[in-house]
């Protein structure tokens, strides 16, 4: 029996090019799991979308299809947008089983990541103190996962010994740039931001610029590429593909088999 196809869904940009990081967890999953078709999809602003990548993978005779959404914020809902996508490919491709996985979420090995992420940072700016953190997000998630994104603040700055102010960038709460002035009205100086994003998209150019010139030591690049990511996405596609087993058989296909059995 084939493996379920796992279509990465993210959100895209109207710049190609803040999307390599997105193309190159694609191609590392694939590498890691020759065995799986591993297709990505976009929500917005850049091809391929969901119906597109649904038709092709049809087309290529795939009958089964997880989606597991690139979300680091929500840890249980998927956003709207998604849902809706979800809604429409189903009608157009009754034959086809398909689940959406749940978000990566603002999983605990994340911030390892981070870690290593504002690291690399800090040594490329030559900055060698730090009084305060930034944990920014390009947005704010479900309860759940706001509820985890304060607890992962806390561990990380338990971990530095340092401050730490969660920033969401959609303006669903505070800002980067009120983050840093909190933490200045504090009289902390050396202040530095890890990004809480997957990819550099238009966001996080806008979250970066807004840091900077707020006068932070140092903002870190997005998370990308690491094998804790990729492990995450194998897990949340794993969960999705078990429940694939239980559901019921798309009409038409169960149509076709009763059909044969006469």
């Amino acid at each position: 029996m084939t493996a379920p196809a796992l279509i990465l869904l993210a959100h895209g940009s109207s710049q190609p090019a803040l999307t390599s990081t997105l193309h190159q967890l694609r191609i590392e999953m694939q590498q890691a799991r020759p065995e799986l078709n591993v297709v990505l999809a976009f929500l917005d602003h850049c091809p391929p979308s969901g119906p597109a990548v649904v038709s092709s993978l049809v087309a290529r005779g795939v009958t089964e299809m997880v989606f597991v959404p690139l979300d680091v914020t929500h840890a249980v809902e998927v956003n709207e947008q998604a849902t809706q996508m979800l809604d429409r490919v189903r009608a157009a491709h009754p034959q086809v089983a398909m689940t959406m996985a749940r978000p990566l979420g603002p999983a605990t090995d994340l911030l390892n990541v981070l870690d290593v992420r504002l690291r690399e940072s800090l040594r490329q700016n030559h900055v060698v103190e730090l009084d305060a953190l930034v944990l920014s997000a390009a947005e704010a998630g479900d309860t759940r996962g706001n509820a985890l994104i304060a607890r992962r603040a806390r561990q990380w700055a338990a971990h530095h010994k340092l401050p730490c102010v969660v920033a969401f960038h959609d303006g669903s709460g505070t800002g980067v740039a009120h983050a840093v002035a909190t933490l200045r009205a504090q009289g902390r100086r050396h202040i530095a931001v890890g990004s809480f994003y997957i990819s550099g998209d238009e966001n996080y150019q806008s979250m970066r610029e807004l840091a900077l010139a707020a006068g932070v030591k140092s903002v870190s690049a997005p998370m990308g590429s690491h094998e804790f990511i990729l492990d995450l996405m194998m897990a949340r596609y794993v969960f999705a593909a078990m429940e694939l087993l239980d559901a019921p058989m798309p009409a038409e296909q169960a149509s076709e088999d009763a059909g044969h059995a006469m």
